[in-house]
């Protein structure tokens, strides 16, 4: 007669482990490198770790027991997960603020390695309103045209980090991507994603829609790392529907903008101001101080507005 042993629970899992091990490649690395694998059980999915690879062990051919069917779900996918040195700023979470982070990248040393596979486009290809200065402010993201109810989808696999209604952005998602970037969408009609869920690249995570300061049927689309907002022209070319390159070499030339933005000198409204007295104390003639915050010359000066000069 046979000696048969029992199958137990922690032998499953002792087993489980061991040929999830083997099973996926590029287990071994440099010991220079500063990077962990391991093998654990994922309920709620943390900004530092990827998932590149989930393994069923019922379907893989080297790994074919008997298991019983209450076995718990972590026997049944096993992931692999990955720790970046992602920067320490990114243990940061807020679910109210865009950039809680206040790091100015303009002067950045470092060129970070972003990579861009697996994008997903969020929505038309057909680009509204562009990057850069808008007269008297500058805007931080490009305006794609979508119809009402239009889906929006998610550009990277990643993390719902705001969802809210503003008075600029009115209804916007914020997502967190596991390379890095932080990705924003406005003016929508409807979210249909909560802070916490995990998505993945193409989900819908809203309608499009006009909601907030908007003037038509649009999705504001905006790139950030670290709370900069970054060209997205310089990741896509929205005309093809396709990124330039799997990995975006990010570097202190992305955030030259924010130079060309502190020149940029304004006059705040107060009592009894007139054009024509903003001009004389600025040295700039009203039709040019027309011509950059986009007013007439009969346009009625709120007090505190804040009138754009150079």
């Amino acid at each position: 007669m046979q000696n048969t042993q029992k199958l137990t629970p922690s032998k499953i899992v002792a087993t489980a482990l061991i040929f999830a091990t083997i099973l996926l490649p590029n287990i071994s690395r440099a010991s220079s490198e500063r990077r962990v694998l391991s093998s654990v059980p994922i309920d709620v999915p943390s900004f530092r770790i990827k998932f590149p690879e989930v393994i069923s062990l019922y379907d893989h051919p080297l790994f074919k027991p008997e298991l019983p069917k209450q076995v718990p779900e972590i026997l049944d996918f096993i992931r692999m997960v990955e720790f970046d040195d992602t920067p320490e700023e990114y243990d940061i979470w807020s679910d109210t603020k865009v950039n809680p982070y206040q790091v100015d990248l303009k002067d950045m040393k470092d060129t970070i390695r972003i990579d861009l596979s697996g994008f997903s486009h969020p929505g038309s290809r057909h680009i509204t309103s562009d990057f850069g200065f808008r007269k008297w402010r500058f805007h931080y993201g490009i305006d794609l045209k979508v119809d009402k109810g239009d889906s929006v989808a998610a550009a990277f696999d990643g993390v719902v980090r705001i969802t809210k209604r503003a008075r600029d952005y009115g209804y916007y998602v914020l997502l967190r991507h596991f390379n890095g970037l932080e990705t924003l969408y406005a003016h929508l009609s409807k979210i249909l994603v909560n802070p916490g869920d995990t998505v993945k690249s193409g989900h819908t995570i809203g309608l499009g829609g006009s909601t907030g300061r908007s003037t038509g049927n649009h999705l504001h689309f905006e790139t950030r790392y670290l709370g900069n907002p970054i060209n997205p022209n310089h990741l896509v070319d929205f005309s093809k529907y396709t990124i330039h390159n799997n990995i975006l070499l990010l570097n202190a030339k992305h955030f030259e903008y924010k130079k060309e933005i502190e020149k940029i000198r304004y006059w705040t409204i107060r009592k009894g101001d007139t054009l024509g007295r903003i001009a004389m104390r600025t040295g700039v003639s009203i039709s040019k101080l027309c011509s950059l915050n986009g007013i007439k010359r009969t346009t009625i000066l709120r007090i505190g507005r804040r009138l754009r000069y150079t």
